[in-house]
């Protein structure tokens, strides 16, 4: 009890000050641009840190150390297609956006598309938007489902009652300061997440060194990895799963006479997939690529690009870390649920003091994207689904009061939403996320940067493509089999390739 104590007395003091520095950030905002991207004024490492907190969320503190934890050395390839997706997004599209929103005076990720193609009837704008707000009820709810387990798991708490917790931590400073508030409090919270990331398993190996044989699996992380089976040290032999069972079925059936052609197509699926997370990174995560767009000049991109790479590479080396010392010290059943490892881990390493303030890196990442995901769902629906059909006679003020309003419903809805979401685990929910809004608008942003054949019924075409499959392939049970991360990415490609030939035709 008054270990628990401490580590709410820790979090406390934190929220408090979170919320604090948020409502301070948060009265300079005077219009509704100020709310959804600060006036394009951002500095480049501020961008540079709250782009890298923002994406990375519950998932590189709860869903990534829980998946390395359920599969070993494997995970790595999801890792690698992050962190080059991180590498290619800032190196290539960053500058480029940047200087597209500045041209463009843009205010939300669908209004930038649809300047940028001259959408006259503002349709590619209500398609977009509509799947960016469709997509994130979803994306915003597994931070909150990620907020009620560590709730859940420190106090005893119910679901229900972390939810709404979670909730009050969220919304006040986020509704007040909007993109400003949000950007600035993502600093704190990114640097919360990385000493998290980085101490968390340096610590854990020195206990690990000096722990008697009887508390723990193994002394040593390779050697917790090799007890668990051979599966678990192999880069290209993932354990036992649903999909692996199930992909095994398959080709097995198609290559009855050749067993061996038939695994290692069941591995390359699984290779492929895990890595297929590098295509949601190319410009098409809304929330990352606003941050892009706000930076204040060319040069100050670079600058941001150097830090979020850098971020980058300890925290997902953190957390793939943190994931095989759980199996380490408790084997690789000996968690009820896989996400919650870095609790475990923190709780036998750490005092309750120290428990308090490294716990508060997972709360950080859900903050600081749950409010990301708020602020952009909010931009949208207000200022292309809501706004353009009131009174044309609308003020600063009064649109400010209504992206406000909308961003309060947004976040009711959205934990509706994961009250009854059939998926608990954080590391599925974002990954269908991922599928529908990474992988499709990524192939938006590319063929609009690069294309100049890329129209705005080519882009609608696409997106509407996109989030139909999506919907249809994880409806239809077949995630089972091939991950919608590269399949919506290739079938988007191609409706966007024929979308223009059909297009330019025509014209």
């Amino acid at each position: 009890m008054e270990a628990n104590i401490q580590i709410l007395t820790v979090m406390v003091v934190y929220v408090v000050g979170l919320l604090t520095l948020g409502f301070y950030f948060g009265r300079r905002v005077k219009s509704s641009s100020d709310f959804a991207i600060a006036g394009r004024k951002l500095p480049g490492w501020i961008a540079a840190l709250s782009e890298r907190s923002t994406g990375e969320s519950s998932w590189a503190l709860l869903g990534l150390p829980g998946v390395a934890y359920a599969t070993g050395l494997f995970e790595i390839w999801t890792a690698l297609g992050c962190f080059f997706g991180v590498v290619v997004s800032w190196w290539f599209l960053a500058w480029r956006l940047r200087n597209e929103a500045e041209k463009y005076e843009v205010n939300s990720f669908s209004e930038y598309l649809s300047k940028r193609h001259g959408d006259k009837n503002r349709w590619l704008r209500i398609a977009s938007a509509f799947t960016i707000v469709f997509f994130f009820f979803f994306y915003v709810g597994a931070q909150f489902v990620g907020g009620s387990k560590i709730i859940e798991n420190l106090f005893g708490i119910p679901k229900f009652y972390g939810m709404l917790i979670v909730l009050v931590m969220i919304v006040p400073y986020t509704i007040y300061g909007g993109f400003r508030s949000v950007t600035y409090t993502d600093v704190i919270q990114a640097i919360i997440m990385i000493i998290t990331l980085v101490v968390t398993p340096i610590a854990g190996y020195f206990y690990l060194q000096n722990a008697s044989e009887t508390t723990v699996f193994s002394n040593s992380l390779w050697q917790g990895l090799s007890l668990s089976g051979q599966n678990y040290t192999s880069l290209f032999m993932a354990p036992q799963s649903e999909q692996t069972i199930a992909l095994g079925v398959l080709f097995g059936q198609w290559f009855p006479v050749a067993p061996q052609l038939a695994n290692g197509l069941v591995v390359g699926v699984l290779i492929t997939g895990s890595f297929a997370w590098f295509f949601g990174f190319l410009g098409g995560q809304p929330q990352l690529s606003m941050r892009f767009m706000a930076i204040r000049s060319r040069k100050e991109a670079k600058q941001a690009r150097n830090i979020s790479i850098i971020w980058t590479f300890f925290a997902y080396s953190g957390a793939l870390l943190i994931g095989w010392l759980g199996i380490a010290m408790f084997g690789p059943t000996g968690l009820d649920d896989q996400e919650t490892v870095l609790l475990a881990v923190l709780g036998r390493v750490f005092p309750p003091a120290i428990q308090g303030i490294l716990i508060t890196g997972v709360l950080a990442a859900i903050i600081s994207t749950a409010n990301s995901l708020l602020i952009l769902s909010s931009t949208e629906l207000s200022e292309n689904l809501v706004q353009p059909f009131l009174s044309k006679n609308r003020t600063p003020k009064n649109s400010l009061f209504h992206s406000r309003l909308i961003t309060f419903l947004l976040a009711i809805v959205a934990m509706t939403v994961a009250w009854f979401s059939p998926v608990d685990l954080v590391f599925s929910i974002v990954s269908y996320v991922w599928s529908g809004i990474g992988s499709t608008f990524s192939v938006v942003i590319l063929l609009t940067l690069f294309w100049k054949r890329f129209s705005a019924k080519a882009a609608i075409l696409t997106i509407i493509g996109g989030l139909s499959f999506t919907v249809f392939w994880i409806a239809g049970g077949l995630e089972t089999y091939l991950t919608t991360r590269i399949l919506t990415f290739l079938v988007a490609l191609m409706l966007a390739l024929i979308g223009s030939i059909i297009v330019s035709r025509k014209n």
